[in-house]
């Protein structure tokens, strides 16, 4: 399958580029960016070519892969999926309900394949797990804590303007709704606080009943940085296990499952309605801090 990259980040560099160059069925096409001198480094080091016009990339691949901040990213997925390509895209899909239903849209009518990367979601010893915790069902209660300290000199990440703009909500709230929907089900209503430094609190009512309880932030004190998950139930208290960082192999993971479902193979649980589900949390979640009420969810489908 013949992949165009959307993106020169660090996330970009990374993960996307050298994922893309290493798959023995991607074909890396080309690697577009905002900014031109980027995108021929980007393609420089990992073999492809720089397209400076957006439509060009998308008219010369199968399927696009996009590192952009979400305002950015929505907007391209669309149009790529308008051309029939199919989409590998960062979370979140979008900031708005309306953004992320017309990419849903334009992926139903076209039968295309979509994948949403929730890191370690691609993870088989994660997925796994979390497969046998909602078999296991009974649960009474969720708690995350994703909690990190990203705004230092040396973590890359902490230079983004959208990262800065939209807090530990939008960044990591993503990656925490990936876990406890993936057990409890879908969301039906949202509450939150927000805290100091950045730190975001979320309760989530799900369809079943029970309700996850979600602390965010990316500006923690470094004293305070943790990554904990736990489902409470009638089988028990029940971690989530810390399963290794390696971005790339979850990004393999993500191009297989594309190619495969391309080819009509199994759907992908991670797709663009899921994404989709994701966002629409996210904004009532949003909604809920500023209004100082609990929003019911209103999934874009």
């Amino acid at each position: 399958m013949r992949f165009g990259l959307f993106g020169t980040g660090p996330w970009a560099h990374l993960t996307h580029a050298p994922a893309l160059a290493a798959h023995p069925d991607a074909e890396f096409v080309g690697v577009w960016g905002r900014n031109p001198d980027k995108a021929a480094e980007v393609a420089g080091l990992f073999g492809t070519r720089a397209y400076a016009d957006q439509d060009e990339l998308i008219a010369g691949v199968d399927a696009v892969a996009i590192a952009l901040p979400p305002d950015v990213q929505a907007p391209l997925a669309l149009r790529a999926a308008r051309a029939g390509r199919h989409l590998l895209l960062d979370k979140p899909v979008a900031f708005t309900n309306e953004d992320a239903a017309a990419i849903v849209a334009a992926v139903t009518e076209r039968n295309l394949a979509s994948l949403v990367f929730f890191t370690r979601r691609l993870m088989p010893q994660l997925s796994g797990f979390l497969a046998e915790a909602a078999a296991t069902g009974g649960w009474t209660e969720a708690r995350v804590d994703h909690v990190g300290s990203i705004f230092t000199d040396d973590n890359p990440f902490g230079a983004s303007p959208w990262r800065k703009e939209s807090g530990g909500l939008w960044d990591v709230g993503p990656h925490a709704l990936a876990l406890v929907l993936a057990v409890l089900g879908p969301a039906t209503e949202v509450t939150g606080m927000a805290g100091p430094r950045d730190t975001t609190h979320l309760l989530v009512r799900h369809a079943g009943g029970t309700i996850s309880d979600l602390t965010l932030s990316l500006d923690a004190p470094l004293a305070a940085e943790r990554e904990d998950a736990v489902f409470v139930g009638a089988a028990g208290v029940l971690p989530v296990p810390q399963i290794p960082w390696s971005p790339t192999e979850a990004y393999g993971r993500a191009i297989d499952q594309i190619i495969a479902a391309a080819a009509g193979g199994p759907p992908i649980e991670l797709d663009v309605r899921f994404g989709a589900e994701v966002t629409a949390i996210l904004v009532a979640a949003r909604e809920a801090i500023v209004s100082g009420r609990t929003v019911a969810i209103n999934p874009a489908r």
